[in-house]
């Protein structure tokens, strides 16, 4: 008889957050190809275009609601037409709903990414931050458990709720294929980026860890160019006017939207170091990327930081005081840049602390989990 597995792969369908989707992807290609024996993998998506294109899935179950509409149906409990067994779901999206683990062999299992609902809840439109809370409260009641991706996460879960040892960590990892493409040099002179520069990502919720970045540079006496990814459109011009204000030249700072794996990569391959400012709650992709890619990591000290960097870069800093944070972010800069030899160093103690994140590695712990339940 034969176990199946049923991820739920609706940011593959309609994508609500470009990471989400290729975390969702990402998982799942790795579930299929770590599948034991006797088991498979199979999907439930919510109606819309077939674009669910994972190798090796042995059914795609198709509902017949949209995503949005999904999304609310769920969160009112109402199953729309899941399918029972086991459940796991790489978001907060999944039905919710009362089962029987010990009898029927259901299970479902949700994952939470980050506490931005709960920490920065104006960087987020009100329904979603309702929809998140709504869907952790139904986590609470009815998920077996609740993957996270630090422990510093799983504990502070632990203080907001009563899922005690249903939280699980289970870290993401870079993108399977990720690496410098071949073509870099021509992804970077069709993007405009210069080589030698420093790196940092952009975030809509978060814009105040961008000024800490611009105020460490400026303060550490750096003229290299600097480069801002996943930056949203809208905020481009304010990205800039921060620029000026830390200090930083006219056209030092060069920002950039949502990039391609294949672009985001040719960006890292340019990079002297990346700075990480921000402290929230939430898993570090740009900073996991980095690391595989033995780019030499400066970030402001946070529980997630700390988890998930250890010692393959520069974790500064203890207060929560962003003027505290640029003159620490400055002097860390100022040593990883100090020669060849220290940033060659901390290029490959990030080489090797980015080996540490692997969804194969995911996917097996994955199924170890339902095994247990």
């Amino acid at each position: 008889m034969t176990t199946t597995l049923r991820v739920v792969l609706d940011q593959l369908v309609t994508a609500t957050d470009p990471t989400l989707a290729s975390a969702s992807r990402e998982l799942a290609a790795a579930l299929v190809e770590t599948s034991p024996a006797g088991c498979d993998v199979a999907a439930i998506v919510p109606s819309g275009a077939d674009i669910v294109k994972i190798p090796g899935l042995a059914e795609v179950h198709r509902l017949g609601l949209g995503r949005r509409e999904l999304a609310a149906a769920w969160q009112m409990g109402v199953s729309a037409g899941a399918p029972r067994g086991l459940v796991h779901a790489p978001t907060l999206l999944a039905p919710l709903v009362r089962h029987d683990r010990v009898h029927d062999n259901d299970q479902v299992v949700v994952t939470l990414w980050d506490l931005q609902a709960w920490d920065a809840p104006s960087g987020m439109p009100r329904t979603t931050v309702a929809w998140n809370k709504a869907m952790l409260k139904r986590a609470e009641k009815h998920a077996d458990a609740v993957v996270v991706p630090t422990h510093a996460i799983a504990e502070r879960l632990g203080e907001m709720t009563r899922l005690g040892a249903r939280v699980r960590v289970i870290a993401g990892a870079a993108p399977a294929a990720f690496g410098v493409p071949t073509d870099a040099v021509g992804r970077r002179r069709t993007l405009g980026i210069p080589d030698g520069c420093i790196v940092c990502a952009g975030d809509a919720t978060d814009s105040s860890a961008l000024r800490t970045a611009f105020d460490a540079v400026a303060r550490a006496g750096i003229a290299l160019p600097v480069v801002v990814i996943d930056c949203p459109d809208d905020q481009m011009p304010e990205v800039a006017a921060a620029a000026l204000a830390a200090g930083l030249r006219d056209g030092q700072v060069h920002t950039r939207g949502r990039l391609g794996d294949a672009d985001r990569a040719a960006v890292l391959d340019a990079a002297v170091a990346f700075v990480a400012p921000s402290r929230r709650s939430a898993f570090p992709w740009r900073v996991v990327e980095a690391l595989r890619l033995g780019v030499p990591v400066v970030a402001a000290a946070s529980p997630d930081h700390r988890e998930t960097i250890v010692d393959g870069g520069l974790v500064v800093g203890e207060t929560h005081s962003a003027d505290t944070d640029a003159d620490v972010l400055a002097e860390a800069l100022q040593r990883a840049l100090a020669s060849t030899q220290a940033a060659d160093r901390l290029g490959v103690l990030a080489a090797d602390r980015g080996r540490a994140f692997s969804w194969h590695e995911a996917a097996d712990r994955v199924w170890q989990l339902h095994a247990e339940l």
